[in-house]
């Protein structure tokens, strides 16, 4: 492998966790091809319902899809392919704290579990013109942890900042057949999270509103497809083209909704409780007073949702 080749690699491979060393070793092997490995996978589906409930602000249809998700996936001990999610929205309305929260209540040790892998394509994907070198790095990386335990998860961050074309090189792993590349994979999670949609889920919100309807009327299907559509035909999207658009190999794509004042308002509340600071109203009041909101006349919803609200706290307390 050239020096270049090689410290990619190097760069990519380096973070990976301490099971992705024995991957190739025959007990791991074993463990891939059998359905008796749970590495550490121990389900909590009534804590995870229950935290949702608690901490996740507005968002009851993303409780709604996920739920029915991890429970048809985890009905049976030989799930009939690997559990694909795709969460969309807008900075702030919880995406990357529902993946947080959903390896917390499968795996233990959360985040912090060998067998739980994120990626980031700024910190794992930087250069565009080593596309075909970290497509080819992607694909051994999963291939091997998969060897190693095949209930892993793995969580794509920042979607929208993927290279186009990249993703693709997993299109393998997503599907029905029993095993690729030697590996059995049908009972990982594959997480994909992004900005991406997120236009299209605020106007689809915003007509509900002007017809006085709930933004919880929002239709799922309505959404899937203005999604796809939109994440597909974008050229800066990392689903640009994308074979797992066009295969359908995404079993639920999450629409995360736009959050109005109030939700603000709770998600300030939530985290003065979390800092041990006292609930005080004109606090935060404040605070949610000085959050852009958008439509700009209307100002019906956050244009960052809950995503500033811990940094701003301390400037009215």
């Amino acid at each position: 492998m050239a020096p270049a080749a090689l410290a990619l690699a190097v760069a990519l491979l380096g973070a990976a966790p301490p099971g992705a060393a024995a991957a190739w070793d025959l007990r791991a092997l074993r463990c891939g091809l059998s359905a008796d490995c749970e590495c550490g996978f121990g389900t909590d589906l009534r804590g995870l319902e229950c935290d949702l409930a608690l901490s996740l602000v507005g968002q009851p249809l993303v409780r709604q899809q996920l739920m029915k998700g991890l429970q048809q996936f985890l009905h049976g001990p030989s799930p009939a392919k690997p559990l694909v999610l795709s969460f969309h929205g807008s900075t702030g309305t919880g995406k990357t704290y529902v993946s947080s929260m959903l390896v917390r209540h499968l795996f233990q040790g959360g985040l912090g579990s060998p067998y739980v892998h994120h990626f980031s394509p700024i910190v794992h994907f930087p250069h565009a013109e080593h596309i075909e070198q970290y497509k080819e790095n992607l694909k051994r990386w999963i291939q091997g942890n998969l060897t190693s335990c095949g209930r892993s998860a793995f969580l794509f961050d920042e979607m929208d900042k993927m290279h186009p074309g990249l993703i693709d090189v997993i299109m393998p792993f997503l599907g029905p057949s029993w095993v690729v590349y030697g590996t059995n994979y049908r009972k990982a999670i594959f997480i994909f999270i992004s900005n991406a949609g997120g236009e299209q889920i605020n106007e689809m919100t915003l007509d509900l509103w002007r017809a006085h309807r709930d933004r919880e009327e929002l239709s799922l299907q309505d959404a899937e497809s203005a999604i796809s559509k939109a994440v597909f035909e974008n050229p800066q999207s990392g689903f640009w083209k994308s074979g797992i658009i066009n295969e359908h190999l995404i079993d639920f794509v999450v629409p995360f909704l736009p959050l109005k004042r109030h939700h603000v308002k709770q998600c300030v509340v939530n985290e003065l409780i979390q800092q041990g600071l006292e609930v005080r109203q004109d606090v935060v009041q404040e605070v949610a007073d000085s959050i852009p909101y958008f439509p700009e006349e209307e100002k019906l919803f956050s244009s960052t949702g809950c995503k500033t609200v811990a940094s701003r706290i301390s400037f009215f307390f």
